[in-house]
């Protein structure tokens, strides 16, 4: 169904059928019974149920699990061997008893009244999908910064669902989201190939279906950021290699935003060859080279300036090395891409 375009549809009374919320589950042991409380003080009107999909995890995540499901009727769990994302998305589909399909990950937590939110623009907008923030909220310094630097446009500040000045309206993608369960099965439902940004992929074949993806600023998810420099650079390594496959597969979809990081990246590599070249044997104009690290510092003092007055100090001084991390390790990924391309 495609978004609505006049304004007797959006005063239709909202009705409230039966949720079924979907979460992909691995190694959430920190997390999941944070994440799953929040759907369930929802205070949802309409019937509701929650499936996690867990893969083979290495901590408690699966006993925690069977115990959430154990002491409540509304939770079940299915098993996912492949341990990946798109799998635990199509299998918790699959075993939904309702038409609406909530998404929430693990270590995210639904602000009060998503789930109703969600439907009612679901129903006033005709959006086969609808999303709306990812809230980043970190405990510790280091994960305040790299909060912060996901609501930067220097960081990854870029997307509409990073930012809560967003306007409503039709986007490419949105943060975990809210589905029509026939929408994703026209589609195909989620690329079991794509382990990483499937959700932008799914949206992307939606929008090319003609469906409409919907981002609203009201629809909040806690997210959680990682918490150590190298769970970070390997997430945003990983992420790089995946948006390469994106473009891949899309060569359409390869916006300015995506190129940044692999061109910031071929530019510091290169420039500081040329500049150290220069100053030792080379010509000398081969030092010029060197103003592309020395201006890439330059932005890095540029987004530190810039970022929000209520970062405490210990998170400002941790936020350099949170932007060079993601920066340098995602542009990275973008340039060696999959070395495996071969289908589950």
């Amino acid at each position: 169904m495609a978004a609505v375009t006049d304004a007797s549809a959006a005063d239709q009374p909202t009705t409230y059928p039966g949720v079924s919320v979907v979460m992909p589950v691995l190694n959430e042991e920190r997390h999941l019974g944070a994440a799953v409380r929040r759907v369930l003080d929802q205070d949802y009107p309409g019937e509701l149920e929650v499936i996690m999909a867990v893969g083979p995890s290495q901590d408690r995540t699966g006993q925690i699990a069977a115990e959430l499901a154990a002491a409540d009727s509304r939770l079940r769990v299915v098993d996912n061997p492949a341990g990946r994302t798109p799998h635990a998305l199509n299998l918790a589909i699959a075993a939904a008893q309702y038409d609406v399909i909530v998404r929430v990950d693990g270590h995210g937590e639904l602000t009060d009244g998503y789930i109703a939110k969600a439907v009612e623009l679901l129903q006033s907008t005709g959006a086969a999908n609808v999303g709306g923030v990812m809230d980043a909220q970190g405990e510790s310094p280091f994960e305040q910064a790299v909060a912060s630097a996901y609501t930067t446009r220097l960081g990854l500040g870029g997307s509409t669902f990073h930012l809560e000045d967003s306007p409503a309206g039709p986007a490419d993608t949105v943060f975990l989201g809210v589905f029509r369960k026939d929408a994703l099965a026209a589609v195909g439902g989620f690329d079991e190939s794509m382990h990483r940004a499937q959700d932008w992929e799914l949206n992307y074949r939606l929008r090319r279906s003609g469906q409409t993806v919907w981002f609203s600023p009201e629809l909040k998810v806690t997210y959680r950021p990682r918490s150590s420099l190298k769970a970070l650079v390997r997430q945003m390594y990983e992420t790089g290699k995946w948006r390469r496959e994106v473009v891949r597969r899309y060569p359409e979809t390869a916006g300015r935003r995506y190129l940044a990081p692999p061109v910031a990246v071929s530019g510091i590599v290169l420039g500081t060859t040329a500049g150290a070249l220069g100053t030792i044997t080379g010509p000398k104009w081969l030092r010029a080279g060197l103003l592309a690290p020395l201006g890439y510092l330059g932005v890095l003092a540029v987004a530190v300036a810039t970022a929000p007055p209520t970062l405490n100090a210990a998170a400002r001084r941790r936020l350099p090395l949170v932007l060079a991390a993601m920066h340098l390790s995602w542009g990275a990924g973008f340039l060696v891409g999959l070395r495996d391309r071969r289908p589950d």
